[in-house]
């Protein structure tokens, strides 16, 4: 992918995913069809990645229970499936790309940035005042709250700009987050989701279907 600009189209042109009141700071698999911060204090770093992979060890029962359904899309074509390695902009534009790169966040303990991108499309999406309120407070809950075990990492900055925004939520009081989230998953994910057999194998069946056809 290109840089910011192809990184924040991806955020404002897929479709897809509430007031907050207190002031603390707060798998089993689905089948699927088939400005990175440099700032020194970026909450990413290996010491948190271990600390918040044991964490996530202990609730993996938890959240199993809890994933919701992936998105409805059709089967991808094999040369859909090639593009989705060109860019990650063109992976996540596509449902079934987004649904297979889950799965792959999932073997990696880090599937809630993924619902958390989601979360984020589908707030954007809202009208109603109420509704954005409670999506906005529960997004909050769930991926925001140090409390949670699919919190996401966040620097102390978009922290603080979260906090603000949501004493009156809009569908975009996320959208710091939701950038940075998504610069996370392009830099860090990405290249691993290329080189690993989850994908190989959809390349490699497509490739062997194309043939014998």
């Amino acid at each position: 992918m290109g840089g910011g600009r192809s990184e924040t189209s991806a955020l404002s042109g897929t479709g897809g995913g509430q007031g907050m009141t207190t002031t603390q700071n707060s798998q089993r698999p689905n089948a699927c069809c088939f400005c990175w911060c440099c700032c020194c204090s970026c909450s990413w770093n290996e010491e948190e990645r271990r600390r918040r992979r044991r964490r996530k060890r202990i609730s993996q029962d938890t959240k199993m229970e809890t994933i919701p359904i992936c998105e409805a899309c059709t089967k991808p074509s094999v040369d859909e499936i090639r593009l989705w390695a060109q860019s990650f902009d063109k992976l996540m534009r596509n449902p079934a790309g987004r649904n297979v790169f889950r799965e792959f966040l999932r073997t990696e303990y880090s599937e809630e940035n993924m619902l958390f991108w989601l979360a984020c499309e589908d707030l954007k999406q809202e009208n109603n005042k109420n509704a954005i309120e409670e999506k906005a407070r529960s997004i909050y809950e769930e991926y925001i709250s140090i409390l949670s075990p699919k919190e996401v990492s966040l620097d102390a900055r978009v922290r603080e700009v979260i906090n603000r925004k949501m004493q009156d939520p809009t569908p975009h009081t996320f959208e710091d987050a939701q950038l940075q989230i998504y610069t996370l998953m392009h830099r860090d994910s990405y290249p691993r989701f290329l080189s690993s057999n989850i994908y190989k194998s959809l390349i490699h069946g497509g490739s062997r279907t194309s043939s014998e056809s």
